[in-house]
């Protein structure tokens, strides 16, 4: 909100605590990892091959689907068979009805599917390289679309985002996620009672880290 001036308008403390946000109804082992987030924004989620990143990012979408309909751009995997094996590994199919896949597409695209009435509430992108953003291109992205739920999914370098402009949004999204051996850990700012850690393959995650491990949180 902008005064008559061209400032924005300054709030008090009081009237700050004041503005309604609604939050992600999440239960069990998605509340121990992640409390009650925001249901709009940005979520950033990066990790190297092979470490249960694609299969996070299903299990995720089947849990919001609970609350919403889903869009999953699925530029790096398409229809290939693995996405196909890996949606009947975790039951995606089970909430098929508000669950969509779309086989990649423009940014352009993208943004008219996103502008339908009663469109996804939730868009998850695989992946930002693929979508070859700049930071600039998704500040205006995000700007566009402040009422949905962007997640983004990233490749790594080591354990950052490859690229300096992943590196950039994931600093700015509001929940990061990092994936390494079968562990996804929030290093954003919701951070459920368990420290954050949420385990993908509980027997895989036990295999690569042993025994369990604290979320230092730090990125």
């Amino acid at each position: 909100m902008r005064k008559s001036n061209g400032l924005k308008r300054a709030f008090s403390c009081i009237e700050v605590l004041k503005i309604k946000r609604t939050t992600l109804a999440f239960e069990g082992e998605w509340k121990a990892a992640f409390g009650s987030p925001e249901d709009k924004g940005v979520w950033f989620i990066w990790g190297g091959s092979g470490n249960g990143k694609s299969s996070f990012v299903l299990q995720l979408a089947k849990e919001l689907a609970k609350m919403g309909k889903v869009l999953i751009e699925s530029m790096e995997e398409g229809m290939s068979l693995s996405m196909q094996n890996s949606i009947r590994l975790h039951g995606v199919q089970e909430m098929s009805g508000r669950i969509q896949v779309v086989d990649g597409e423009s940014l352009s695209d993208l943004e008219a599917r996103m502008k339908k009435q009663k469109s996804p509430r939730f868009v998850i992108i695989d992946s930002f390289q693929y979508m070859q953003m700049t930071y600039k291109d998704y500040l205006s992205f995000k700007e566009r679309h402040q009422n949905k739920l962007i997640i983004f999914t990233s490749h790594a370098d080591g354990k950052k985002p490859k690229g300096k402009a992943a590196v950039s949004v994931m600093y700015d999204a509001s929940e990061k996620i990092y994936i390494e051996g079968f562990r996804a850990f929030s290093k954003g700012r919701f951070v459920g009672e368990n420290g954050g850690v949420f385990d993908i393959y509980p027997q895989g995650s036990q295999r690569y880290w042993g025994s369990d491990i604290q979320n230092d949180n730090k990125i």
